[in-house]
């Protein structure tokens, strides 16, 4: 059924676009697309203008005002730097005001504007840029004009996140730091779903209820739903369609991350342990606020340590992992192939029964981690909440990551295929013990 909708719809789109096409004459696929992202930054542009104006409008703080003005002055900066052939510094300035602005819209807001005119406009320019910006990445991957690149987050996605992020730093500092990890517990979100990480699209959805119903609650600040949603559909949305249109194999997807040297993929654990055991802290902290803490403190006390056991194999087992990659790097280029023979290499290596073992090892850390999450469920505190849909995301990857090389295909079948007889009939005879 889903095929036959895909069909159904990628027809008609065709069909429209080239009807198109003859219509305009000059004018190819590619360029009618591309409008469209440009129609789709250009009502984005103009309703964070619009939104600040609206803040200004009511509070009269000048602070909003020469954001405002600033504002202007960057696009002309950008115009200016894209009409003397500097797009990608062009793009990145634009990003990273559009991270920015959408922050200082989403963060600071007032129940005063709710029936102001201009910002139910810009709330609505808000939700057609979500429109916009998913069709136009719909049609670019339909039409195949979508061009996929190995990558954990593109320099716009950053750029974004960033801006956002920077945005934080005019709220209070726990505030702020509270909002800096929601940053990052999305970029994770959006690296696992760009590598097809196990479960990415259950925690997905995981990440939007507890950001959407509990995070920015228990902060007490008061947001603008169109906002936050404009910029979360501007993130996920490319990483989200990857799931299924991405015709990158494992391997490919994987290569920003096998191209490192084998020191700075171990250094690679050290974000992912900081992480959990900042996690481990919060949990332990808090679990004395509960009523019950007598009852909770020995569960707790188990599942840490079945924790503790489970996080100390999977170090030594990713730490294995990333010695025995090393090793096929250097095979590979000794022998001149480079990335492009590393499927044979780690197959003939023998690192497709060794991920098969990882992988369960890194499904139980996955499972205590998990555990851990549930008892401490009812941690009044937001980075205690946050956190328990953040570590969950990095055991994913390190399990997709062994994945990758239970894919590659296992040469030490080849010669067997080849020395096996025939008889004259074509039949393949068993050669005797």
């Amino acid at each position: 059924m889903c095929r036959f909708l895909r069909y159904c719809v990628s027809h008609c789109l065709h069909a429209a676009m080239t009807r198109l096409e003859e219509v305009n004459g000059e004018v190819s696929v590619w360029s009618s697309v591309r409008w469209l992202g440009y129609l789709s930054g250009l009502n984005l542009l103009v309703a964070l203008c619009l939104g600040l104006y609206a803040r200004w409008e009511r509070t009269a703080e000048s602070t909003l005002l020469v954001i405002l003005v600033l504002a202007l002055f960057v696009l002309g900066i950008a115009s200016i730097l894209y009409y003397f052939s500097m797009e990608r510094i062009s793009r990145s300035i634009l990003h990273l005001w559009y991270g920015f602005l959408l922050g200082l819209l989403c963060l600071f807001s007032s129940p005063a504007l709710e029936g102001d005119v201009k910002e139910q406009a810009a709330n609505y320019m808000l939700l057609a840029n979500v429109v916009l910006r998913t069709l136009w990445a719909l049609l670019e991957r339909l039409l195949g004009c979508a061009r996929y690149r190995p990558a954990l987050l593109t320099s716009a996605e950053r750029l974004e996140l960033a801006g956002f992020a920077v945005a934080s730093t005019a709220l209070l500092i726990q505030k702020s730091l509270s909002v800096m990890v929601l940053v990052v517990a999305l970029a994770t979100v959006m690296v696992a779903l760009r590598m097809k990480a196990v479960l990415a699209l259950p925690n997905l959805v995981c990440f939007a209820v507890i950001t959407a119903v509990l995070f920015f609650k228990s902060l007490s600040i008061t947001t603008n739903p169109f906002a936050l949603a404009c910029f979360f559909s501007q993130l996920i949305c490319d990483p989200l369609l990857d799931v299924y249109f991405s015709g990158l194999s494992v391997t490919e997807r994987w290569q920003p991350f096998l191209v490192w040297r084998g020191l700075w993929r171990r250094l690679s654990l050290l974000p992912l342990l900081a992480v959990e055991l900042t996690f481990i802290i919060l949990a332990s902290r808090k679990l004395t606020d509960l009523d019950q803490w007598y009852l909770m403190i020995p569960g707790f006390v188990v599942c840490v340590l079945f924790w503790s056991i489970c996080h100390l194999v999977f170090v030594i087992t990713v730490w294995g992992f990333h010695t025995k990659l090393s090793d096929c790097q250097r095979l590979c280029m000794s022998q001149g192939s480079g990335l492009s023979g590393l499927d044979k290499v780690m197959a003939s290596k023998g690192m497709r029964h060794f991920s098969l073992i990882s992988e369960r090892l890194v499904l139980f850390t996955l499972v205590t981690t998990v555990a851990v999450a549930a008892l401490c469920w009812q941690i009044p505190q937001t980075q205690g909440k946050l956190l328990t849909s953040q570590p969950e995301p990095t055991p994913r990857l390190r399990i997709s990551l062994p994945r990758a090389a239970q894919n590659c295909r296992s040469v030490c079948w080849a010669p067997r295929r080849g020395v096996l007889p025939l008889s004259p009939e074509g039949v393949r005879q068993r050669l005797p013990v």
